[in-house]
């Protein structure tokens, strides 16, 4: 079976990736695809994890994990989602590594599902708006204290690609920016469902009518339907032009209060970002999704 997990990252597309493939869920599932609840797996998956502590697991605990989360039933592909399966956010530099607890949560996740292809999806986000959103919901009060010493200058999602790609090395890893979804999210919802990218769905604009106004959606939809793309390419140069437009300031701009960060600062990480993006891009074994 080809078991799809998309691990996160933390603060990235709030479950709302999750949503849009649930809305196709009966769709998908005529193509053995299956997208069961969040309900039915994230805590029975990080319990597994936990209590196994590195140990193999029981020879049948596959069968009775996929039972569970299947309720019996087959498919060929399971797509599951958990923005928070590597860690919690306080946790996201223990030790002073970032996102320490991956290779734990990878290896345990591997080890249930070993007779499996296994896919993991990755949307990582740029340090300027992310170590913010991080530390706002981690509980701990002190941003220095919250990064653990580490500098928000060495955060590099490179780094932690290379690991995932070190730990599952026969694994697929698909990468894209947060950033980047209101360009692709019909993409993303083929992409992990492994359906052809002619197939129709449903919700293929459901962010976008989150970060546009009311009036730019009516006013894009009409436009669409009067001018049809056709490429995806010449789709995304149009949703970006309606953005451009339309888009809901409070939404599409991140506010960042950081102590001692200034616009220098937010500049500085965003141009490290753009680096690390390359790096990513290049990586060998790297499904990497740009618009």
């Amino acid at each position: 079976m080809q078991i799809v997990f998309h691990i996160g990252a933390n603060c990235t597309d709030q479950d709302r990736l999750l949503k849009s493939l649930i809305k196709n869920a009966e769709s998908f599932a005529k193509q053995g695809v299956k997208v069961p609840g969040p309900g039915k797996y994230r805590r029975l998956i990080r319990e597994t994890i936990q209590a196994l502590d590195g140990a193999a697991p029981a020879p049948d605990a596959r069968e009775i994990m996929l039972d569970a989360i299947l309720d019996d039933e087959q498919c060929n592909r399971l797509v599951m989602s958990h923005s928070k399966f590597m860690c919690v956010q306080r946790r996201i530099f223990e030790n002073r590594i970032f996102y320490e607890l991956a290779e734990q949560k990878l290896l345990g996740l591997a080890s249930l599902f070993a007779e499996d292809e296994l896919e993991i999806c990755l949307g990582i986000r740029n340090p300027a708006t992310f170590l913010p959103a991080i530390h706002d919901g981690s509980g701990i009060e002190d941003f220095d204290d919250f990064m653990r010493g580490i500098s928000p200058f060495e955060v590099r999602w490179s780094d932690l690609v290379a690991r995932i790609r070190a730990i599952l090395p026969t694994a697929t890893l698909t990468v894209w920016c947060n950033e980047d979804t209101p360009l692709i999210w019909a993409q993303l919802i083929r992409e992990l469902a492994g359906v052809d990218p002619l197939t129709k769905i449903t919700g293929g604009f459901d962010l976008l009518s989150t970060i546009m106004s009311p009036d730019g959606m009516k006013r894009f939809v009409a436009y669409l339907k009067a001018n049809p793309p056709q490429t995806e390419q010449q789709k995304r140069r149009i949703i970006a032009a309606f953005l451009e437009r339309y888009a809901l300031e409070d939404q599409v701009e991140d506010e960042i209060d950081i102590p001692g960060w200034t616009d220098e600062t937010v500049a500085r990480l965003s141009a490290l970002y753009e680096d690390d993006l390359d790096r990513i891009a290049r990586m060998s074994g790297v499904n990497f999704i740009a618009p």
